[in-house]
């Protein structure tokens, strides 16, 4: 009873998020909307992030809400450390090291350079996946709406 119930549920969500996907928003208003929350979701925004997808939401009628926010399942707190250490490596590769900066001598007064290194590499690193996840967003659509129409095309 409760597996049925539980399945039913999630064929409901599934069809809402389908129809919010498909039919409210162009593939390209999807695309934009995933990689719009893709680039934010990997700035180190200290959880004002959050507060930036819901001003955008409500500021363009043209953002799809779901892609929009399923950006933070891509971008999930596990994976971003990964992404924070990669953007100070990018950061220091492109700016240079930090002179007197190792793991047993880190002081406050690198605090500024270090912040510079990490921002630096991880905007690059924003743009670049905002760019593969509006690509990938934007074929996924339209391969979708062109399976879904198949069915459609030969009845």
């Amino acid at each position: 009873m409760v597996r049925r119930r539980v399945a039913q549920t999630r064929e409901q969500v599934k069809e809402k998020l389908v129809t919010a996907l498909i039919e409210d928003h162009s593939p390209r208003e999807v695309a934009m909307s995933f990689s719009v929350g893709v680039f934010l979701t990997a700035l180190p925004t200290l959880g004002t992030g959050f507060i930036a997808f819901l001003v955008l939401a409500y500021l363009f009628r043209q953002l799809s809400k779901v892609a929009l926010f399923a950006s933070v399942l891509i971008l999930n707190p596990p994976v971003k450390w990964g992404v924070y250490a990669s953007s100070f490596w990018l950061g220091n590769r492109i700016l240079g090291p930090i002179p007197g900066l190792s793991f047993d001598g880190v002081s406050m007064s690198m605090g500024g350079d270090v912040l510079v290194r990490l921002w630096t590499g991880n905007i690059i690193l924003a743009i670049v996946f905002a760019a593969i996840g509006y690509v990938l967003a934007f074929r996924l659509i339209n391969e979708y709406r062109r399976r879904q129409q198949e069915p459609a095309a030969v009845s």
